[in-house]
């Protein structure tokens, strides 16, 4: 886990914008005031991000330590899912005015979320089919995200990623599926942009382009399929381009050290980007850590 010093010193000239904090009950998003941006990486992909005085929980993977097998026909599938515990008691986690589930992938919505997120909170999907699949579980208040939705103030952009490469669709492209990203935006409040399960790709880069976020929240992981060239979510190359196309947003790694596919660990993705002079743009906070904008 990274640990406060580490996280200190890699946010360098950043750290006048982003501070360490261990999350407490009192942090959350009905004590937050005006202005204040929290993001907690709680396990792999799933987090808490406080915006604009809402606090939304993202891609809730609730299962206990090693509930269930590795992906099939992936690198280290021996390995059991998830790989660590949470940080955070399951009451912390699910006290939240809203849901995000970006795509329907069981390392992003797996069955515990599904018996443990209560069935009454207002829940935002990418599409209807996935919108759909959530109400059977359930769930009365799924909504669908668009490029014009919001919830209670805040305007939750609904941006395009690629699961994979070209050559990883023509393969397994029914598995890899649809997936998707938000920008959070709020009058007088830091952009920030969620990137999903996504490639560095046109999509991602339009986004960047178009939107200028100060926050930029990506999966680093570099999640391996055998049989498959390069990575089905961004490993180190991946951040890089995202560094270059936005010098000034702070980049928040997320999706690592979690489940058995993915192969980037925050010390390699903090050596690179050491090696290529991006250190201080780059958190890499461990399980049940803040960044705080």
């Amino acid at each position: 886990m990274t640990t406060r010093r580490d996280f200190l010193t890699l946010s360098g000239a950043a750290i006048s914008a982003t501070a360490l904090a261990v999350p407490t009950q009192a942090q959350g998003a009905r004590s937050l005031s005006s202005g204040d941006i929290k993001i907690t990486q709680i396990r792999n992909a799933t987090l808490h991000v406080n915006y604009g005085g809402v606090r939304f929980l993202v891609d809730p993977m609730l299962s206990i330590r090693h509930a269930w097998p590795g992906f099939e026909g992936t690198v280290n599938s021996d390995e059991r899912n998830p790989m660590v515990h949470l940080p955070l008691p399951i009451e912390e986690i699910i006290d939240v005015d809203a849901v995000i589930v970006t795509h329907l992938h069981e390392d992003h919505w797996d069955e515990a979320a599904r018996n443990l997120v209560p069935k009454g909170l207002p829940l935002f999907a990418q599409n209807e089919a996935d919108a759909k699949k959530i109400r059977s579980q359930g769930f009365t208040d799924v909504r669908v995200l668009s490029d014009s939705s919001s919830f209670n103030g805040v305007q939750l952009i609904k941006t395009r990623g690629r699961h994979g490469t070209d050559a990883a669709y023509e393969k397994i492209g029914k598995l890899l599926g649809e997936v998707c990203g938000v920008v959070f935006k709020k009058a007088d409040e830091k952009v920030v942009y969620l990137a999903g399960d996504t490639i560095w790709n046109d999509d991602v880069a339009g986004v960047l382009a178009t939107q200028k976020p100060d926050v930029a929240i990506l999966n680093t992981g570099y999640a391996k399929v055998i049989g498959i060239d390069g990575g089905i979510i961004m490993g180190t190359a991946d951040v890089l381009s995202v560094h270059q196309a936005a010098p000034d947003a702070i980049l928040f790694a997320s999706h690592m050290e979690a489940v058995n596919h993915c192969t980037v660990t925050r010390a390699g993705l903090r050596g690179f980007a050491r090696a290529q002079g991006f250190a201080d743009k780059l958190l890499t906070p461990g399980d049940g850590e803040t960044a705080i904008f």
